[in-house]
């Protein structure tokens, strides 16, 4: 086991990793730019270690800095949380080049399931099942007509290197296509440095359920139920729920092998999340995120289980702690984000927190890194914390998650909190009856 681990990320996620090795009786590095000096993160790690200015270019994203860190706080591993380096092939091999444990899948893994082609055709043959589409890339409009007519509209063509809703568009029939293919390409040279695009049907009431998989890197893998996470608007996940109100035990079971057979044929190691378009009894592998997912703990919560804690012991060569027959679902559990943004335009919205109160009582979780005083900074992601509830079943969930909302203070800003109430009085939501595209169209009609 290691004795000292560095966390090479920030806020809510860089204190979970923090929690779970004290837990484990292993010292801490926190990493920080100089505009996360007093962060929450740097104030509860054993060690911290400033690694550069504001920008996460030069900071959090340097691997340099934070290999340097490492060599000088002598940290044995990296856990990268989620974002930033947490799906960097290349990070991940130079520091095995270092003789430094990365906390996560091997360099190899990584780069296989980072690019969406070569993911696509790995899962097709490991035996999960996938959405019709081109067989790799697609160079030119002539072939994207051709593709097209061979799979039936409508299509979404989406960057191969792409990730959070850019470079993706959706031809309805061909009189869109041309604008639609040209677009996408544009997209994704501007965000990813690489036009590449390829081509799939576009489902039309599909739901987002991703499996969650765990392996040991020696063949032996498991998975761990599903997550629904269909609430989403411009493909950023909003609201997720485990297990999933339209998944029954017998899909569960069978994804679920499927998924977990996958990973022991690969050897994988650590966590992983396979991501689903499911729609009329049947799954369609869209993507692989060889990382902790930002909403794992509503998996924690029902299986409880630390997936943080697994992600360390499976680093340094243990066993998994628990088998495929020791995995039973315990009620149901829902998070919602919590963002620094302005509702309904969610523009980002940084500035002092002056007051903040979490909600507490049986079931409720809060994952945050905000504090009475503490000024968010504008350079990072908008999220600002979790709430992560548990109840019996369902409907407990559901209420209990009103409860804690009502009993949340942040103040000093804007949040996404209200967008909550809203949609807790959705009889769709109550009823659990939502698939991708209900937010976006719920957006339009609320605040046209």
């Amino acid at each position: 086991m290691f004795d000292k681990i560095l966390i090479a990320n920030r806020g809510e996620i860089a204190l979970r990793v923090i929690r779970a090795a004290r837990e484990m009786g292993i010292t801490s590095v926190a990493v920080h730019s100089t505009a996360d000096a007093d962060a929450m993160h740097v104030r509860m790690a054993d060690e911290s270690v400033c690694i550069g200015p504001a920008p996460s270019s030069e900071s959090y994203l340097s691997k340099a800095a934070i290999i340097s860190a490492c060599e000088i706080t002598g940290a044995q591993a990296v856990h990268p949380g989620y974002g930033f380096l947490s799906e960097n092939a290349s990070f991940a091999q130079a520091l095995e080049d270092h003789g430094i444990t990365f906390i996560g899948p091997n360099a190899e893994h990584i780069r296989i399931m980072g690019d969406k082609i070569t993911a696509k055709v790995t899962a097709k043959d490991l035996g999960i099942p996938v959405v019709p589409g081109s067989d790799g890339g697609v160079p030119d409009f002539e072939t994207a007509k051709t593709v097209a007519r061979d799979i039936g509209y409508p299509v979404i063509i989406k960057a191969t290197a792409g990730g959070g809703g850019r470079g993706m568009k959706v031809a309805k029939d061909a009189g869109d296509l041309e604008i639609a293919f040209r677009t996408a390409r544009s997209e994704a040279k501007s965000a990813f440095g690489n036009d590449e695009v390829y081509m799939e049907k576009y489902l039309q009431r599909p739901r987002h359920i991703e499996i969650q998989v765990f392996g040991d890197g020696k063949g032996g893998a498991v998975h761990l139920g599903e997550r629904d996470c269909s609430l989403q608007r411009r493909h950023q996940k909003v609201f997720e729920e485990a297990p999933g109100p339209a998944i029954t035990p017998k899909l569960r079971s069978e994804i679920g092998t499927v998924c977990a057979n996958a990973m022991k044929n690969l050897k994988y190691i650590g966590a992983g999340t396979i991501e689903f378009l499911y729609e009329d009894g049947k799954f369609y592998f869209i993507e692989m995120n060889t990382r902790l997912q930002v909403e794992h703990p509503v998996t924690e919560a029902i299986f409880g289980v630390d997936l943080v804690r697994e992600q360390i012991r499976v680093a340094s060569g243990l066993d998994l702690s628990f088998s495929q027959d020791d995995l039973e679902i315990n009620g149901h559990a829902i998070e919602v984000r919590i963002n620094a943004e302005k509702i309904p335009a969610f523009s980002p919205c940084p500035g002092r927190i002056t007051q903040f109160h979490a909600p507490g009582g049986l079931g409720v979780r809060m994952d945050s890194a905000i504090y009475d005083g503490y000024r968010i900074p504008p350079h990072y992601d908008s999220l600002i914390g979790k709430l992560i509830v548990h109840g019996r079943d369902r409907p407990e969930a559901l209420a209990r998650l009103k409860r804690a909302l009502g009993e949340l203070i942040i103040d000093g800003i804007d949040t996404s909190i209200p967008l909550f109430h809203m949609l807790l009085a959705e009889p769709d939501i109550l009823n659990g009856d939502y698939n991708i595209h209900w937010l976006e169209k719920w957006l339009e009609k609320q605040f046209a």
